[in-house]
Formats: C-alpha cells, sequence, structure tokens
C-alpha cells in the first residue's frame, strides 16, 4: 500500500505539467474561440462580447487560474459545442473507448503471445517468418488505412459485417447500463440479440487496433522467449527428462512474461492514441472523436478535459503494470 501512495504521490508533478502544457497548447492553437462561434458574419463587437462572456479576453495567468481552481474541484469546464459539461460527457463516452482498446488488447495478446512463443521455440520454420511478417506489416500500416481496408473488403464488398456507424446498428436498442460495455452489460441482461449486435459493431474497429498492437506483442514475446530458453535452467530441465510443453510452457514462458506484461502498458498507451483515428473511421462515439470535433471547432475545454483524462488513465495504468510484475516475479516483492 505504501509503494501505491508514493507513485500516486510522484505522478502528481506528471500531471500539474501535462495541466500546464494543455493549457499553454490551446491557447497558441490556430482558430479562435470566439470568433468560430459567433460565426463569419459577426461584427468585431460581438466577437468582443463572446470573449468576455468566456473569459477569453482575461490576462493569461488569470484564465489559467480559473481553471486550476476549477479542476481542483472536479469542473472540467462546459463544451461549448454541445453546450454539457465536459466531464459528464467523458464519463459517458469512456466506456465506448475502453471497450473498444480492451477488446484490442485481448485480441492481440491472444494471437501475438502464442505467435512469440512458437516463433521463439521453431526458430527459423515458417512459423517464425510469419511472425515477423506480421509485426512488419503491424508496424508498417497506418490504423486509419488498415480501418478503412477492412470497411472496403468486409462490409463493401463482402458484405459480412455491419456498416461501420457506432457501437449498435439503427435497429438494436442499447442495453441498461451496469459497466457501459456494450457486450458485458447485454450479456448481464441475457439479451442475446444486443450482444451480437454489439458484437458485429466491434469486430472490424477492435481487429483495426489489434493490428497496430501485434507488432511490439510478437516481437518482445520471441524476443525474450529466445533469451530464457537459451538459459542454464532451461538445459537443466530438459537433461531432468521435463517433456518439451512442460519446459516451453511451465518454466519458459513465466520467465518470458516479465518484458511482455511490461510493454503491454506501452502498448495500451499506443492504443489509447490510435483510437483517435480508429473511432473516427468507425463513427464510434469514444472520447477520442468528442476529443477530435471539439478541436476543430477551437473548444479548448473538452481537448483539455481529454488530454488530463489520458494523463490519469497512463500513471494508473503504469501502476497497474509494477503491481503485476511484483505479483509475478518474487524477486520485485522482496525489493519492495
Amino acid at each position: 500500500m505504501r509503494a501505491v501512495l508514493l507513485r500516486l504521490a510522484g505522478a502528481l508533478p506528471t500531471l500539474c505539467g501535462v495541466v500546464v502544457v494543455t493549457f499553454l497548447l490551446t491557447r497558441v492553437l490556430p482558430g479562435d474561440t470566439a470568433t468560430y462561434f459567433a460565426g463569419p458574419t459577426a461584427s468585431a463587437e460581438s466577437i468582443a462580447q463572446i470573449k468576455a462572456s468566456l473569459g477569453l479576453d482575461r490576462p493569461l495567468p488569470e484564465q489559467f487560474w480559473r481553471y486550476g481552481v476549477a479542476l481542483v474541484h472536479g469542473d472540467l469546464g462546459m463544451s461549448l459545442t454541445t453546450g454539457q459539461p465536459v466531464r459528464a460527457e467523458i464519463i459517458a463516452r469512456l466506456p465506448a473507448s475502453a471497450e473498444l482498446t480492451l477488446c484490442a488488447l485481448i485480441l492481440a495478446i491472444g494471437i501475438a503471445v502464442p505467435l512469440g512463443v512458437a516463433a521463439a521455440v521453431r526458430q527459423g520454420s515458417w512459423i517464425d517468418h510469419i511472425c515477423r511478417v506480421v509485426a512488419t506489416a503491424g508496424v508498417s500500416l497506418p490504423v486509419f488505412f488498415t480501418g478503412l481496408l477492412l470497411v472496403y473488403v468486409f462490409y463493401f464488398r463482402l458484405g459480412w459485417m455491419p456498416a461501420p456507424l457506432g457501437r449498435l446498428d439503427a435497429f438494436a436498442t442499447p442495453p441498461h447500463a451496469v459497466t457501459g460495455f456494450f457486450l458485458i452489460d447485454a450479456l448481464l441482461a441475457r439479451d442475446l440479440v444486443t450482444a451480437r449486435a454489439a458484437l458485429a459493431q466491434i469486430v472490424l474497429p477492435a481487429t483495426t487496433l489489434a493490428l497496430f498492437a501485434l507488432a511490439p506483442i510478437a516481437r518482445i514475446t520471441r524476443a525474450s522467449m529466445l533469451a530464457v530458453l537459451g538459459s542454464e535452467f532451461i538445459r537443466t530441465a530438459r537433461a531432468s527428462g521435463l517433456s518439451g510443453p512442460t519446459v516451453v510452457v511451465t518454466y519458459a514462458l513465466r520467465n518470458a512474461l516479465l518484458p511482455v506484461v511490461t510493454v503491454l502498458g506501452m502498448v495500451f498507451s499506443f492504443l489509447l492514441g490510435a483510437n483517435v483515428l480508429v473511432e473516427k473511421v468507425f463513427a464510434w462515439p469514444g472520447i477520442g472523436s468528442y476529443a477530435v470535433e471539439a478541436l476543430i471547432a477551437s473548444d479548448f475545454a473538452p481537448v483539455q478535459g481529454f488530454v488530463l483524462t489520458m494523463a490519469v488513465l497512463y500513471v494508473l495504468l503504469n501502476l497497474g503494470i509494477d503491481l503485476l510484475n511484483r505479483a509475478i516475479d518474487p524477486r520485485a516483492r522482496r525489493g519492495a
């Protein structure tokens, strides 16, 4: 518990730096909020009135002070494009982004880890070559291109998937919100029709993100397994007469998981960033598309709320990765 509190306390300067940098960047970006919302035919007096009502005519230190005081009280501001509090909008949209990211990560792990293990065990074989091709393709293809390609093939050409228009099609009703994850909520409500509709909608965007995450996970799994398989204790286990699957799964894989778990934190953070593009391609109502729409409209509050939310998630994610490493590695527990 003490280690958790120390990590959280150490993350406070980082979060403060994120708040300052985000505030300053939103003020120097091209575009004027008051001019955008006043319209192209608005007079200078109207624009000045809007700036005064929004507090944009105040000195920059005073604007930051007001923003910081509101932030301490949990107020992320008001979105000018939707007219709703940013905090409520992020809370409503965050489950959609989290569901998409987690599904993509689970899919990527389910494919990349076995592929990396098989490539390491059979080094130089056709499985090893497939692992290299998949890893190269994953880092080479932009996520928006992969998403558009999947939509073209599986929706437009083959007709196997529904239209990429959000979390559910027009004929499905969202399940009662329990977790905010449509798949889980539909299963909890025993609504298999909605569950199938939600699954059909999430397959293509999750696959797009999973292909992006496959490369680093497969590469680090293969490299870690190769290092462990060449260790002295693996040779001893094999000399003792243990079977190949027992040596690979019981001894090698467990020791190779430490760097894999560590890289999962980075991969998850990359997926949160890639979510922005994937959500726009598939009209996914997450916080990424929300931030992009606000940025286009020069709406500062949602952009600042989005960046701060991502920073908090990144800190919590790294904390979770540290705790998981301690659970896997006894040496980390003794060091703590």
